[in-house]
């Protein structure tokens, strides 16, 4: 890992993963050596890659045995396919056999239209292997920070996870914005208004409303450090989790459902000044945030 300050939202998935474990600890699974590409992109004259936008494999953090995943978000905005999913699920199901905790580098639009139905099932596959992993005692850390941010499909798979760790430019929702304003119209949603986005899928809004578990500065290091602590933190999932992350959920309908904007949810969260938010240092915001978020109820 280097010691330079590095932006992850500007870096790649391999980028993101060298920052991420210890010096040459990486060794990649199915590395574009073997090049497993997408069956269905040709079909459309789409171009390929090698490693089907998604780098999976194991390494350590602290010395601690670990295996991660990356998505590529300049490929296809990071979208899931047959062959992307496929590396995905199968890196959990090894975590559940290995019993070894996962950290994955979030940075997708959703699913690609070109392989819809492969990338629809590949969803509910990783969903489930999440599960079954999480149940059987293993960590899933998700870091959001990048260009593509963490929707549709990908939205749903870092709902799923143990701790979520995001910065101020990741975005996590099921819908984009486009997709919102195309079946709902402009007057819902304007995708072009960035504030407005921001301040309704950013990682401020996520982390006060508890969507989101640490806010972390666009920093690799930070990511590092963030996702260190994470892999420390009690491995559970059973009723109980899942019965109090719906009920957090039904209360968070009841108190803000009719709010219009992310600063009428953050006025209601107490704190006075919600404008100031948006601009407001990634420090003080994590201070803050501390103070004021939503309680998660342990439902993670």
């Amino acid at each position: 890992m280097s010691n330079v300050r590095q932006s992850w939202y500007e870096a790649g998935a391999r980028e993101r993963i060298t920052a991420l474990v210890d010096a040459a600890s990486f060794a990649e699974f199915i590395g574009p050596e073997r090049r497993e590409i997408s069956p269905h992109l040709g079909i459309f004259d789409l171009p390929a890659q090698f490693d089907d936008g998604i780098v999976v494999g194991a390494a350590t953090i602290d010395g601690t045995p670990v295996l991660v995943a990356a998505q590529e978000g300049r490929f296809m905005g990071g979208a899931f396919g047959e062959v992307h999913g496929a590396k995905l699920t199968a890196l959990l199901r090894a975590a559940k056999a290995l019993q070894r905790d996962v950290v994955i580098a979030f940075d997708t639009g959703g699913v690609r239209l070109q392989e819809a139905n492969a990338g629809e099932i590949a969803i509910a596959e990783i969903m489930r292997a999440v599960a079954e992993a999480r149940m059987a005692g293993v960590r899933v850390v998700g870091l959001i920070g990048g260009r593509a941010g963490c929707y549709g499909g990908g939205g749903l798979i870092a709902g799923c996870c143990s701790t979520l760790i995001v910065s101020e430019q990741g975005r996590i929702s099921v819908s984009g914005p486009e997709v919102i304003e195309t079946n709902k119209g402009v007057e819902e949603f304007d995708s072009r208004d960035r504030g407005f986005v921001w301040r309704t899928m950013g990682g401020k809004h996520r982390t006060l409303i508890g969507g989101a578990d640490v806010f972390v500065d666009d920093d690799a290091t930070a990511f590092r450090d963030a996702a260190r602590a994470a892999l420390t933190r009690p491995a559970a999932l059973d009723a109980a989790m899942l019965s109090a992350e719906q009920a957090r959920l039904e209360r968070r309908i009841a108190r803000f459902g009719e709010s219009p904007d992310g600063i009428d949810i953050w006025r209601g969260l107490g704190i006075a000044d919600p404008q100031a938010i948006p601009d407001m240092p990634a420090a003080s915001f994590a201070t803050l945030a501390a103070q004021y978020r939503e309680s998660a109820d342990d439902a993670r």
